[in-house]
């Protein structure tokens, strides 16, 4: 019954967010902007929340993000070269915002093996911190010397948006993200494992060390895999899995597929938000998302409190 209803929701945001827009239903809006921008919502935000599912169990830390580990920092400084250099082609911004997330992805990866060679979460965290503020305060330098449309457009790239989305994107995120989620979805027994700690996982059989390669690698390729076609959205990835674990629990065979699901819904009633509510203006969907997101994470806080 409970993923029954998922389904339904997931299926109402899609047609809401097809449906519902400030333009008047017309085949060509329909079928070349709101269809592919609400599969590229639904995809992204469906990876963002299975991403922050599986690294909340990796790091052991439910406040957890996929941008925590330096990735959302790495792909704003890709981004905002692009738009600075005035690199051309529509691919441009994009490729930049991944390089720049695959750069931050090894290096938070390498400073995370330092001490034994072995990938301590601790150290990935605050590598990942330091990683995110370095090219945080380089982008901000970046931002503060560039002219007024370059600024904006920078602005708004990094609150997150799908206003560039397109059956290309759409096909191109729809082809990367089943490897990097059946990774995830492969490692769902060790993460139940890695859960309770390394050395009763350990004991219990697990490849640690081997599935938090694994578990890293996968999660923050799909979360440079979205913010690349998306700039920077916050909060999906931090509350989706939270509220998936009060219905599903916490094993990540079924906490997972209902974090991606619930992702993709979520972000796709964000979209419609942000197209709709300030007509013909458009909010950033990132904006939409932190509205959402943290009178939802205050909740949560407060239930953890009382518990």
């Amino acid at each position: 019954m409970k993923w029954a209803l998922l389904l339904v929701v997931a299926g109402l945001a899609l047609v809401a967010s097809v449906l519902i827009g400030p333009a008047g239903l017309q085949s060509a809006i329909v079928w070349n902007l709101r269809a592919p921008r609400a599969l590229l919502a639904f995809l992204v935000g469906g990876s963002l929340g299975a991403a922050g599912a599986s690294l909340q169990a990796l790091v052991r830390n439910p406040l957890a993000d996929p941008f925590l580990l330096g990735l959302s920092g790495g792909a704003g400084l890709g981004a905002v070269l692009a738009i600075a250099l005035h690199l051309p082609g529509p691919w441009a911004l994009p490729i930049a915002a991944f390089i720049g997330a695959l750069a931050a992805l090894v290096l938070v990866y390498r400073l995370g093996r330092i001490g034994g060679g072995v990938l301590d979460p601790r150290i990935l965290l605050l590598g990942g911190v330091a990683v995110g503020a370095f090219a945080a305060a380089i982008t901000t330098a970046i931002v503060s010397l560039a002219d007024a449309a370059e600024l904006r457009n920078a602005f708004l790239w990094l609150w997150g948006g799908l206003s560039s989305a397109s059956w290309d994107a759409v096909l191109l995120i729809a082809a990367y993200t089943p490897i990097p989620l059946l990774v995830l979805l492969g490692a769902s027994r060790p993460l139940d494992l890695l859960a309770l700690g390394e050395e009763p996982a350990r004991y219990l059989g697990a490849d640690v060390e081997r599935v938090k390669r694994r578990v890293y690698l996968a999660a923050s390729l799909l979360t440079a895999a979205a913010v690349a076609v998306s700039g920077v959205i916050g909060f999906v990835g931090l509350i989706v899995p939270h509220l998936a674990r009060g219905t599903w629990g916490h094993r990540h065979r079924a906490l997972l597929p209902a974090s991606f699901i619930g992702g993709g819904a979520l972000l796709a009633i964000a979209d419609t938000l942000a197209r709709t509510v300030v007509a013909p203006r458009e909010l950033p969907v990132g904006v939409v998302t932190a509205l959402i997101g943290v009178p939802v994470f205050a909740l949560l806080l407060r239930r953890w409190t009382v518990a």
